[in-house]
């Protein structure tokens, strides 16, 4: 049998020294940042039953979680996300709380990506639920905690804006089932436009037919919806091309230029999205860093009707971006290293403590002879040497 002891499984890694700093000052960051707009942190278990996160209700496949059984044998799941076991929380422990609900998250989700694609199947989700507040005042409160957090990152970050309404309503119209229909979309969020036009061939060419055809072209400024509103007279997909309008109008007065995209492609797989979807990009990746958007009945699962959106950011991609940019702070070495003669080993503790409450960063030698502390502290920079002993003497080590 072969050992696997040495390696980490398919879709993992370590992270070591500067990343493990990169993603703490990620979560930080957007920590302040959803603290400062009111919302309260919440972490929900690493492991749920399954049965929260069936397919119908979660949109999620089967074959996309990672599966074990506790010790009744029943079917357990790490977590694959987090907006379900929020709403879980919301509907159990928060049920008589006042609405709205301002909630925020640092958390892990697994999650297999069959062929990974540069994926990651275990990632850091930093994000915030609102909970029980509808309509524009609602969302726009929403995608611009999504633009502060963004801001305050990266620069250089864009939001697209969709309505994920929009597709399910052509969708409906065509005379496929609901395994075509998934197939679609699937080729419109990848934007394969050769094989998405292969499946769309083989369909009576309908008005809805040709305009799903256009969606992953349907990509730009406001220019966008006026192509649409030629191509599309459902009265309730105009509905929800109308409301697009008025949120990229209320956010381009944030002058944020053409950081906001309108993207009627946008069909992520969640089923939950019911109405505004957006997501966020940033230079240096080619995967939305930020996915999120309005899911009124999901809530509904666990027989508690609120509307609620929010989103959820990759915080281990936009680490690594701010890491790759050297937009991350480099620890820094001790100031001094304190050694100790022997017999003199805890006063050289209590003297790191005394230059920890000045300020001072002291790392405690565990070497046993003086010239191997005075190596060490010139192979990691460290300026100072100080030695305990019937006394203390502070040299500079040449750094």
């Amino acid at each position: 049998m072969k050992d696997y002891s040495i390696i980490t499984p398919e879709g993992t890694k370590d992270l070591l020294f500067e990343e493990c700093l990169a993603n703490r000052t990620v979560s930080s960051i957007l920590g302040n940042v959803f603290s400062a707009r009111g919302f309260h942190e919440v972490l929900t278990p690493g492991i749920e039953f399954y049965d929260l996160f069936s397919e119908e209700k979660s949109g999620i496949p089967m074959e996309y979680m990672f599966k074990m059984s506790d010790s009744k044998g029943r079917l357990m799941v790490l977590r694959p996300d987090s907006t379900l076991p929020i709403a879980r929380m919301v509907a159990t422990r928060l049920m008589n709380e006042r609405h709205p609900i301002r909630l925020y998250y640092n958390q892990r989700v697994y999650r297999y990506n069959p062929g990974l694609t540069g994926r990651s199947n275990e990632v850091m989700q930093a994000g915030i639920e609102l909970i029980g507040a509808k309509g524009k005042r609602a969302d726009i409160e929403t995608i611009t905690t999504a633009i502060e957090a963004l801001s305050k990152c990266v620069p250089d970050f864009r939001i697209e804006l969709g309505n994920a309404e929009f597709f399910k309503i052509l969708a409906r119209a065509l005379p496929v089932n609901d395994d075509a229909r998934e197939e679609i979309r699937t080729l419109i969020e990848s934007k394969n436009y050769s094989a998405l036009n292969s499946v769309l061939d083989g369909l009576e060419q309908t008005k809805y037919v040709e305009l799903i055809r256009k969606l992953p072209r349907l990509f730009g400024g406001i220019e966008v919806l006026e192509e649409a509103y030629k191509l599309c007279d459902d009265e309730q997909a105009l509905k929800t091309l109308e409301y697009v309008r008025e949120i990229y109008n209320d956010l381009s007065k944030l002058g944020l230029g053409e950081r906001i995209i309108i993207d009627l492609g946008l069909v992520q797989r969640n089923d939950y999205y019911s109405d505004i979807v957006f997501s966020g990009y940033v230079m240096g990746s080619g995967e939305p860093v930020l996915i999120g958007g309005r899911y009124d009945k999901l809530l509904d699962n666990f027989d508690t009707s609120a509307p609620a959106i929010g989103f959820g950011i990759n915080v281990d991609e936009l680490a690594r971006v701010m890491l790759k940019r050297g937009n991350i702070a480099q620890k820094k070495p001790a100031d001094v290293l304190v050694h100790s003669e022997s017999g003199y080993e805890i006063e050289a503790i209590k003297y790191t403590s005394t230059l920890s409450e000045a300020n001072i960063v002291g790392e405690n030698s565990v070497f046993e002879t003086y010239e191997e502390a005075l190596e060490y502290a010139r192979y990691k920079g460290i300026k100072k040497l100080a030695v305990v002993g019937n006394e203390i003497k502070t040299i500079n080590t040449g750094v």
